[in-house]
């Protein structure tokens, strides 16, 4: 066999799969989170969200709600410098990004049912 023709087998098997994983995924919210933001993201978003005080009055100066924290926990980033990893229980997470065209910075602690945002702050 001829290396063109081993090469348009493996283009044409190459494309069956993909057709393939696109009919049996394509529907269904699959999602590939491994980076080290991506994860921890996504564990704090599938736990209850409980607020503090201080975080909702924040929220009202800084004119932003729930929403806004939601996509920030989508699309931010989380500063690993700045978070306390070191804690047994419950881990203190710094994430930075931007909702509704302002800087916002929230501190959250992440345990194991439930996510506390401890602080809210724009910059």
């Amino acid at each position: 066999m001829k290396l063109i023709q081993r090469v348009a087998y493996y283009g044409a098997g190459f494309v069956v799969g993909l057709i393939i994983l696109f009919f049996f995924l394509g529907g269904k919210k699959t999602s590939c989170d491994y980076g080290f933001d991506s994860r921890t993201l996504k564990n704090i978003r599938t736990k209850e969200m409980v607020f503090t005080e201080a975080s909702e009055k924040s929220m009202q100066m800084l004119q932003i709600d729930t929403t806004a924290i939601n996509y920030i926990l989508k699309k931010g980033d989380v500063d690993f410098s700045e978070t306390d990893r070191s804690l047994d229980s419950c881990k203190i997470y710094l994430v930075h990004g931007t909702a509704q065209e302002k800087e916002i910075e929230i501190r959250i602690k992440n345990c194991d049912t439930k996510a506390h945002v401890l602080a809210v702050e724009g910059k």
